[in-house]
């Protein structure tokens, strides 16, 4: 969030004076009242400040950090994820790589029939069996994939902010948004999206241009 010279300005009187009234605050400015209307709206509206009547505004006691932080955690993985990029858990591990090339991404989700979470395989792991001298072309891609139940794994109602997080902490470049199989089986995962490094960035990327 960018808070203008002038909205500065008002934050630093309210907070030296508050609770103080817009007509107080105009004086200081030497500004009209009219003026300051759309600045007072738009901090009361960002939740840094609050206003009584009769009373004044004063300073809400959050930082515009805090402030960012409340609004990227209303946010869910549903409203960012991406078209997940999959392979059966029949594909070669050459079929993997075609696959990764022509989708450019850097993690691929194995299902089988159905569409249900079987594992996950990285750029890296595909590239230690090329270099390995394997015969890519015969190997299944099922032997160099990570296997349920070890794929961290998100849903669509997740906070955003937590899904990041799982990226970090697991060092990971995507995640498969999934959601519980047809009655409720324990360890069945319909993969319905992904959610990766390139969607966090395009939450701040939004968040930077006020959208």
């Amino acid at each position: 969030m960018e808070i203008t010279q002038r909205q500065q300005a008002i934050l630093g009187i309210v907070k030296a004076e508050g609770p103080i009234t817009s007509e107080q605050i105009a004086e200081r400015l030497h500004l009209t009242r009219a003026t300051l209307r759309p600045d007072l709206a738009i901090l009361i509206m960002a939740g840094l400040l609050e206003a009584r009547p009769r009373v004044g505004y004063y300073v809400s006691g959050k930082s515009v950090n805090d402030v960012i932080a409340a609004k990227i955690s209303r946010f869910t993985v549903s409203e960012f994820q991406s078209r997940p990029v999959v392979i059966g858990d029949q594909a070669s591990v050459y079929d993997a790589i075609i696959t990764m090339f022509l989708e450019d991404v850097g993690t691929l989700f194995i299902v089988r029939e159905g569409g249900f979470m079987e594992g996950i395989v990285s750029r890296k792991d595909l590239l230690k069996m090329a270099f390995a001298g394997q015969d890519v072309r015969d190997l299944p891609v099922s032997v160099v994939m990570t296997r349920m139940p070890n794929v961290v794994m998100t849903s669509p109602e997740e906070p955003v902010l937590e899904a990041a997080r799982k990226i970090v902490v697991h060092e990971v470049d995507a995640l498969p948004v999934v959601e519980p199989g047809a009655g409720g089986a324990k360890n069945e995962f319909l993969v319905v999206g992904r959610f990766s490094k390139t969607n966090v960035t395009r939450l701040f990327v939004e968040l930077g241009e006020r959208r």
